[in-house]
């Protein structure tokens, strides 16, 4: 009988697979199934691991932003934001896209591309708006004529640096005001058309002595729809005439609708000349005096009122008559008359 080698104990029948070693085994095929997945599924991104890096910084402390093939620039994020997780639309959504995402959708009004201006910085159609309010809120009032003829210590130099800074008055081509000259009616009712702002009312009056294309039309017509003037019964304007200082004071307070005083003449009795007021005048020249529309110069107490009015008289009332309707500020002078 040959004797026989004992068998290897490694091959031995009874020595079977452990349960921990099928584990592993079952472990590692699973694993490598999942990575032959994956990679069948990537087979088109090239294996471009650039998104996966972090992104560096230069010397001078500022993220670059790696650049992602086939995606959008990524947005500024507004603090506040939150940012979600969305899939490129042209791959498929793996688990891995949730660890690392590529695109991140942010609201427009709350994200801005590299190209654009920061969020910190106004938009300049916001400025210039704003610009533009404030403009509109800050009226400015030009400053007054320097005309050649109105020293500084002038009387009536006050009223008409107001009125010319708002263009209610103007002078002469030489720069000169005149201040002692007369005024006729029709420049009269030049001064009335830049100094009241009131709706026409009727229609346009026709006299037979103004010629149809007279300068002062316009504002005679206006002058008489408003109330401040008046034609006489032979259907005649008579703009050349002189105006006096009582038709001044009548129109002014025609035209406001002031209120007759209980007492006209004792309100009168302040004049040293009040005899001279005419009769038609006496109730309108009471209610001027009271709403301290009469301006004289150089005694308040002397009215004159047939004397003819010179342009700065007629400024000084004019002015006078503004602050009455509470469109201007009223002054100290001592030229004009105050009642007790």
């Amino acid at each position: 009988m040959t004797n026989m080698r004992p068998p290897d104990p490694e091959s031995s029948p009874n020595n079977t697979l452990g349960f921990d070693e099928f584990i592993g085994i079952l472990v590692a095929f699973v694993t490598i199934g999942i990575i032959l997945f994956w990679t069948f599924s990537r087979k088109n991104s090239n294996w471009n691991f650039t998104g996966l890096i972090s992104p560096s910084r230069t010397s001078s402390g500022s993220p670059i932003i790696p650049a992602i093939p086939e995606q959008p620039a990524i947005p500024f994020i507004l603090p506040g934001a939150k940012p979600t997780v969305t899939p490129s639309p042209t791959e498929k959504h793996t688990f891995l896209d949730d660890l690392f995402p590529q695109t991140l959708n942010v609201p427009p009004e709350q994200a801005w591309s590299q190209s654009q201006e920061p969020s910190s910085f106004p938009r300049t159609t916001t400025t210039e708006q704003s610009r533009v309010t404030a403009s509109e809120k800050l009226p400015t009032i030009p400053p007054p004529i320097a005309f050649t003829d109105v020293p500084g210590d002038f009387w009536g130099r006050r009223f008409i640096d107001i009125l010319s800074s708002r263009g209610m008055i103007k002078g002469f081509p030489d720069y000169s005001f005149r201040p002692n000259q007369p005024v006729n009616r029709a420049e009269f009712a030049a001064i009335l058309q830049q100094a009241f702002k009131k709706a026409d009312a009727g229609n346009s009056i026709s006299f037979k002595d103004i010629p149809p294309k007279f300068w002062a039309i316009p504002a005679i017509n206006r002058s008489i729809a408003t109330g401040f003037l008046k034609g006489y019964p032979d259907e005649s304007f008579k703009p050349d005439q002189k105006i006096p200082r009582v038709q001044v004071l009548v129109a002014l307070v025609s035209g406001l609708d002031l209120k007759v005083p209980s007492s006209p003449e004792k309100v009168l009795s302040i004049y040293k000349d009040a005899k001279d007021i005419p009769k038609y005048a006496i109730d309108k020249i009471a209610a001027a005096t009271e709403n301290r529309l009469v301006v004289n110069n150089p005694d308040p107490e002397v009215l004159a009122p047939n004397q003819e009015a010179t342009r700065a008289e007629v400024a000084a009332m004019v002015h006078q008559a503004l602050v009455q309707t509470g469109r201007l500020q009223p002054i100290e002078s001592q030229s004009i008359v105050k009642t007790p």
